[in-house]
């Protein structure tokens, strides 16, 4: 499956932005989850999806400002993020797990990524 990641820019703190990953195949076969990498540092989780029942998982991070959600039948996963801050800036990767520890946190359990796009936060 291919990933297509729309929707970055440039904010200034406190705005907020969604992101959404449309894939070329049904999604509906994978857990999806977002990822992210700044400058200098080690890519991250941020959010995951359970294929089908809706649970979710965000990094500590995120939790209460981001909101990770789906829609099978348009193959499309969005990351709405509010309240953004400096520190969110990074780029921004989707990604589609076909395991069962898909909201561990590591990036390993994902199989399919998008080419990311880029989020800057101004202060």
């Amino acid at each position: 499956v291919q990933l297509q990641a729309s929707g970055g820019g440039f904010v200034q703190a406190g705005d907020s932005l969604r992101l959404s990953c449309a894939a070329s195949g049904r999604i509906s076969n994978y857990h999806m989850g977002w990822f992210r990498q700044a400058p200098g540092k080690e890519r991250e989780f941020v959010a995951a999806i359970h294929r089908s029942d809706g649970s979710t998982y965000y990094s500590d991070s995120v939790k209460g400002r981001f909101t990770i959600s789906r829609t099978n039948v348009k193959n499309t996963v969005y990351l709405q993020m509010n309240g953004l801050k400096p520190e969110d800036t990074a780029i921004y990767y989707c990604a589609a797990s076909s395991n069962v520890a898909y909201y561990s946190g590591s990036d390993r359990f994902y199989k399919y990524w998008n080419q990311g796009t880029q989020v800057t936060v101004s202060s």
